[in-house]
């Protein structure tokens, strides 16, 4: 039993001294995994305006995005959605 508890101590003590190694080398790298996840979203927004300049209102279905002054303006994703393409709701003159 004192065996068990030894090994647990230490498997707990490393984590404690690993996590924040582990944290500071994605520092280092200056992008975390959501980092990543926003910047990807953010080139696919300017890849959807670039290619439909006349829409004013565009969803994915979990965030929905106004154009003001030719930036987009986004809504907060709704929790546990799946996004799917850029689609246009609302053109120029329409």
């Amino acid at each position: 039993m004192r065996g068990v508890i030894c090994r647990l101590v230490l498997c707990l003590a490393l984590g404690v001294v690993w996590a924040p190694v582990a944290r500071s080398a994605d520092a280092i790298e200056g992008k975390t995994a959501a980092d990543a996840g926003a910047s990807v979203a953010q080139d696919s927004i300017e890849a959807f305006l670039r290619a439909n300049p006349d829409c004013l209102e565009f969803t994915d279905q979990c965030s929905h995005c106004a154009v003001v002054n030719g930036v987009a303006e986004c809504s907060t994703a709704e929790i546990a959605c799946i996004s799917q393409e850029n689609r246009c709701t609302r053109r120029a003159g329409k």
